[in-house]
């Protein structure tokens, strides 16, 4: 059985990152027994989770855990899907994991309102006299981290006018098909879902990631659509 290494719940979602709700999709689109377990980064591969163990052999990151499926099982998520299309989903992928998730990050971390609903819950665990330092010294680190990688350098409007593109973009594609690329799942779906549902049914308020998927009904009823029908337990 594949163990997968997660956070665990958090802010009303099964895992604090987009990249495990991801992996746990591909798994549940796999057909694979799987089961969780909380991991530690300190013994994970990169020094990230999630990552898998399948039968001995570790796998870190989310996408590598899709190409792991695909070479060790032979279970490749994208039947159907015409050469386009698959370079169309890695581009969408992209847009996923090396932006819209800069976005979330920054809403996160540096926005004090959202900070203190979400991440500041991580350091409640913390002696009370090394709190404020620690959590001080994250955030820090998290701001050069976005200052690096740009995002980081723009005004709020700014943000907030490249998250609305992401978000449409995200919205044109889908459109009224029941999945991103047609009438089936593809692996895209495990990305595109795990982003979306880390912001619209995250419980950190009214975010500007949360704004701007109030904007497209039919983001909206795609999440709670592949919710239901592959999270069950999670409760909206």
């Amino acid at each position: 059985m594949i163990t997968l290494y997660v956070f665990g719940p958090a802010f009303g979602l099964p895992d604090a990152s987009p990249f495990v709700i991801k992996a746990e999709m591909l798994l549940k689109l796999s057909g694979l027994p799987y089961r969780k377990l909380r991991g530690s980064m300190r013994r994970a591969p990169k020094g990230k989770l999630p990552y898998i163990d399948d039968a001995g052999t570790q796998v870190p990151d989310s996408t590598l855990i899709r190409l792991h499926l695909a070479e060790r099982h032979g279970i490749t998520l994208d039947a159907g899907l015409s050469e386009t299309d698959k370079a169309l989903a890695w581009s969408v992928e992209c847009l996923c994991s090396d932006h819209l998730y800069w976005c979330a990050v920054h809403e996160r971390w540096l926005d004090d309102a959202t900070f203190a609903l979400g991440p500041a819950l991580f350091f409640q665990r913390l002696p009370f006299l090394l709190r404020g330092l620690v959590t001080r010294m994250i955030r820090r680190k998290v701001r050069g981290n976005l200052h690096g990688q740009g995002l980081g350098r723009f005004s709020p409007a700014e943000r907030q006018r490249l998250l609305q593109l992401d978000i449409s973009s995200l919205a044109t594609l889908l459109g009224d098909k029941p999945y991103m690329l047609g009438a089936a799942p593809s692996w895209l779906d495990a990305t595109v879902f795990a982003f979306l549902a880390s912001t619209w049914l995250a419980t950190l308020g009214d975010t500007p990631c949360k704004q701007a998927v109030r904007q497209h009904p039919n983001l909206q009823a795609y999440v709670e659509r592949l919710r239901r029908q592959y999270f069950p337990d999670w409760t909206a």
